[in-house]
Protein backbone atom coordinates (compact mmCIF):
# COMPACT_ATOMS: atom_id res chain seq x y z
CA UNK A 1 0.00 0.00 0.00
CA UNK A 2 1.13 3.55 -0.67
CA UNK A 3 1.67 6.08 2.12
CA UNK A 4 -1.52 7.93 1.21
CA UNK A 5 -3.59 4.74 1.39
CA UNK A 6 -2.11 3.81 4.74
CA UNK A 7 -2.77 7.28 6.14
CA UNK A 8 -6.39 7.02 4.98
CA UNK A 9 -6.68 3.60 6.61
CA UNK A 10 -5.35 5.02 9.88
CA UNK A 11 -7.95 7.78 9.78
CA UNK A 12 -10.88 5.54 8.84
CA UNK A 13 -10.11 2.76 11.35
CA UNK A 14 -8.68 4.76 14.24
CA UNK A 15 -7.25 3.66 16.61
CA UNK A 16 -4.74 1.80 14.44
CA UNK A 17 -1.58 0.22 15.86
CA UNK A 18 1.70 0.01 14.00
CA UNK A 19 3.75 -3.07 14.90
CA UNK A 20 7.39 -3.85 14.15
CA UNK A 21 10.08 -6.13 15.53
CA UNK A 22 13.81 -5.90 16.02
CA UNK A 23 16.40 -8.59 16.60
CA UNK A 24 15.01 -11.13 14.19
CA UNK A 25 18.38 -11.63 12.51
CA UNK A 26 20.47 -11.51 15.67
CA UNK A 27 22.45 -14.42 17.09
CA UNK A 28 22.04 -13.36 20.71
CA UNK A 29 19.12 -12.25 22.84
CA UNK A 30 15.39 -11.91 22.59
CA UNK A 31 13.39 -10.79 19.61
CA UNK A 32 11.54 -7.61 20.60
CA UNK A 33 8.40 -6.04 19.15
CA UNK A 34 6.71 -2.71 19.76
CA UNK A 35 3.11 -1.71 19.12
CA UNK A 36 2.28 2.00 18.90
CA UNK A 37 -1.00 3.87 18.48
CA UNK A 38 -0.46 7.46 17.39
CA UNK A 39 -2.98 10.33 17.68
CA UNK A 40 -4.18 11.56 14.31
CA UNK A 41 -3.46 15.18 15.16
CA UNK A 42 0.24 14.41 15.76
CA UNK A 43 0.99 12.49 12.55
CA UNK A 44 2.18 15.50 10.54
CA UNK A 45 4.23 16.75 13.49
CA UNK A 46 5.98 13.38 13.85
CA UNK A 47 6.56 13.18 10.12
CA UNK A 48 8.14 16.63 10.15
CA UNK A 49 10.41 15.58 13.02
CA UNK A 50 11.76 12.80 10.84
CA UNK A 51 10.09 9.68 12.24
CA UNK A 52 11.01 6.95 9.76
CA UNK A 53 12.53 3.47 9.57
CA UNK A 54 14.79 3.17 12.63
CA UNK A 55 17.60 1.72 10.50
CA UNK A 56 17.86 5.04 8.67
CA UNK A 57 18.47 7.00 11.87
CA UNK A 58 21.51 7.44 14.07
CA UNK A 59 21.40 6.01 17.57
CA UNK A 60 21.24 9.51 19.03
CA UNK A 61 18.33 10.51 16.79
CA UNK A 62 16.46 7.29 17.61
CA UNK A 63 16.81 8.08 21.30
CA UNK A 64 15.44 11.59 20.76
CA UNK A 65 12.49 10.43 18.67
CA UNK A 66 11.73 7.57 21.06
CA UNK A 67 11.11 10.12 23.81
CA UNK A 68 8.78 12.15 21.59
CA UNK A 69 6.87 9.10 20.35
CA UNK A 70 6.27 7.74 23.84
CA UNK A 71 5.21 11.17 25.05
CA UNK A 72 2.59 11.78 22.35
CA UNK A 73 1.40 8.21 21.70
CA UNK A 74 -2.10 7.22 22.70
CA UNK A 75 -0.61 3.88 23.71
CA UNK A 76 2.58 1.91 23.23
CA UNK A 77 3.82 -1.44 24.47
CA UNK A 78 6.77 -3.81 24.19
CA UNK A 79 6.53 -7.56 23.71
CA UNK A 80 9.31 -10.09 23.41
CA UNK A 81 10.04 -13.76 22.85
CA UNK A 82 12.88 -15.44 24.66
CA UNK A 83 15.86 -17.28 23.23
CA UNK A 84 14.36 -20.59 24.36
CA UNK A 85 11.11 -19.74 22.55
CA UNK A 86 13.02 -18.79 19.41
CA UNK A 87 14.89 -22.10 19.48
CA UNK A 88 11.73 -24.08 20.19
CA UNK A 89 9.40 -22.58 17.60
CA UNK A 90 11.67 -20.82 15.01
CA UNK A 91 12.40 -17.12 14.65
CA UNK A 92 9.38 -16.25 12.49
CA UNK A 93 6.88 -17.74 14.93
CA UNK A 94 8.69 -16.13 17.84
CA UNK A 95 8.63 -12.73 16.12
CA UNK A 96 4.88 -12.98 15.55
CA UNK A 97 4.42 -14.05 19.18
CA UNK A 98 6.36 -11.01 20.38
CA UNK A 99 4.13 -8.79 18.24
CA UNK A 100 0.98 -10.31 19.74
CA UNK A 101 2.34 -9.83 23.24
CA UNK A 102 2.91 -6.15 22.50
CA UNK A 103 -0.58 -5.67 21.06
CA UNK A 104 -2.17 -7.47 24.02
CA UNK A 105 -0.86 -4.78 26.37
CA UNK A 106 -2.28 -1.82 24.45
CA UNK A 107 -5.02 0.21 26.09
CA UNK A 108 -7.15 0.98 24.21
CA UNK A 109 -7.02 -2.04 21.95
CA UNK A 110 -6.65 -1.09 18.27
CA UNK A 111 -9.36 -1.62 15.69
CA UNK A 112 -6.75 -2.40 13.04
CA UNK A 113 -3.10 -3.48 13.08
CA UNK A 114 -0.46 -2.55 10.53
CA UNK A 115 2.21 -5.26 10.56
CA UNK A 116 5.65 -4.71 9.11
CA UNK A 117 6.52 -7.42 6.59
CA UNK A 118 4.46 -9.98 4.70
CA UNK A 119 3.51 -12.38 7.51
CA UNK A 120 0.12 -11.87 9.16
CA UNK A 121 -0.36 -12.43 12.87
CA UNK A 122 -1.83 -15.78 13.83
CA UNK A 123 -3.77 -14.45 16.84
CA UNK A 124 -2.95 -17.25 19.24
CA UNK A 125 -3.00 -15.04 22.33
CA UNK A 126 -5.64 -12.41 21.65
CA UNK A 127 -8.94 -12.14 19.81
CA UNK A 128 -8.44 -11.50 16.09
CA UNK A 129 -8.10 -7.88 15.03
CA UNK A 130 -8.28 -6.64 11.46
CA UNK A 131 -4.74 -6.48 10.11
CA UNK A 132 -2.79 -5.36 7.08
CA UNK A 133 0.74 -6.53 6.34
CA UNK A 134 2.98 -3.87 4.81
CA UNK A 135 6.24 -4.79 3.11
CA UNK A 136 8.87 -2.22 4.13
CA UNK A 137 6.19 -0.85 6.40
CA UNK A 138 8.64 1.19 8.47
CA UNK A 139 9.22 3.31 5.35
CA UNK A 140 5.54 3.58 4.39
CA UNK A 141 3.59 3.88 7.65
CA UNK A 142 4.31 6.43 10.35
CA UNK A 143 2.85 4.13 13.02
CA UNK A 144 5.09 1.23 11.98
CA UNK A 145 8.09 3.57 11.80
CA UNK A 146 7.34 4.75 15.33
CA UNK A 147 7.13 1.13 16.49
CA UNK A 148 10.46 0.35 14.83
CA UNK A 149 12.12 3.19 16.75
CA UNK A 150 10.60 2.25 20.11
CA UNK A 151 11.52 -1.42 19.67
CA UNK A 152 15.07 -0.66 18.51
CA UNK A 153 15.82 1.74 21.36
CA UNK A 154 14.40 -0.67 23.95
CA UNK A 155 16.36 -3.67 22.66
CA UNK A 156 19.60 -1.72 22.23
CA UNK A 157 19.41 -0.66 25.87
CA UNK A 158 18.83 -4.27 26.87
CA UNK A 159 21.87 -5.35 24.86
CA UNK A 160 24.08 -2.71 26.49
CA UNK A 161 22.98 -3.90 29.94
CA UNK A 162 23.62 -7.54 29.03
CA UNK A 163 27.05 -6.69 27.67
CA UNK A 164 28.15 -6.09 31.26
CA UNK A 165 27.41 -9.75 32.00
CA UNK A 166 28.40 -11.32 28.66
CA UNK A 167 31.70 -9.51 28.30
CA UNK A 168 33.36 -11.78 25.74
CA UNK A 169 31.04 -11.12 22.80
CA UNK A 170 31.16 -7.33 22.19
CA UNK A 171 27.37 -7.17 22.64
CA UNK A 172 27.32 -3.44 23.41
CA UNK A 173 28.68 -2.79 19.93
CA UNK A 174 27.09 -5.51 17.81
CA UNK A 175 23.73 -5.60 19.68
CA UNK A 176 23.70 -9.37 19.30
CA UNK A 177 24.11 -9.42 15.52
CA UNK A 178 26.65 -11.60 13.73
CA UNK A 179 29.57 -9.29 13.15
CA UNK A 180 32.94 -10.83 12.37
CA UNK A 181 34.15 -10.08 15.90
CA UNK A 182 31.04 -11.67 17.39
CA UNK A 183 31.42 -14.81 15.26
CA UNK A 184 35.06 -15.07 16.25
CA UNK A 185 34.08 -14.81 19.92
CA UNK A 186 31.55 -17.63 19.52
CA UNK A 187 34.22 -19.78 17.88
CA UNK A 188 36.60 -19.04 20.74
CA UNK A 189 34.29 -19.10 23.79
CA UNK A 190 31.30 -21.09 22.52
CA UNK A 191 27.66 -20.17 22.93
CA UNK A 192 26.38 -18.39 26.03
CA UNK A 193 22.97 -19.23 27.46
CA UNK A 194 21.53 -16.25 25.54
CA UNK A 195 22.80 -17.32 22.15
CA UNK A 196 20.22 -18.84 19.84
CA UNK A 197 21.20 -22.48 19.50
CA UNK A 198 18.97 -22.89 16.44
CA UNK A 199 21.39 -20.54 14.64
CA UNK A 200 24.20 -23.07 14.26
CA UNK A 201 27.74 -21.81 14.08
CA UNK A 202 28.08 -23.24 10.56
CA UNK A 203 25.32 -20.83 9.53
CA UNK A 204 27.16 -17.80 10.88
Amino acid sequence: MEKEDLRLLEIEHHPVAGIDEVGRGALFGEVVAAAVILPLDKLTHLENLGVTDSKKLSAKRREQLDLVIREVAIAYAIGSASVSEIDAMNILSASLLAMERAIAQLQPQPKHCLIDGNQPLRFQLIAPIAQTTVIKGDSHSLAIAAASIVAKVWRDRQMIELSEIYKDYDIATNKGYGTAKHRQAIAQFGYSDLHRKSFKIKEI
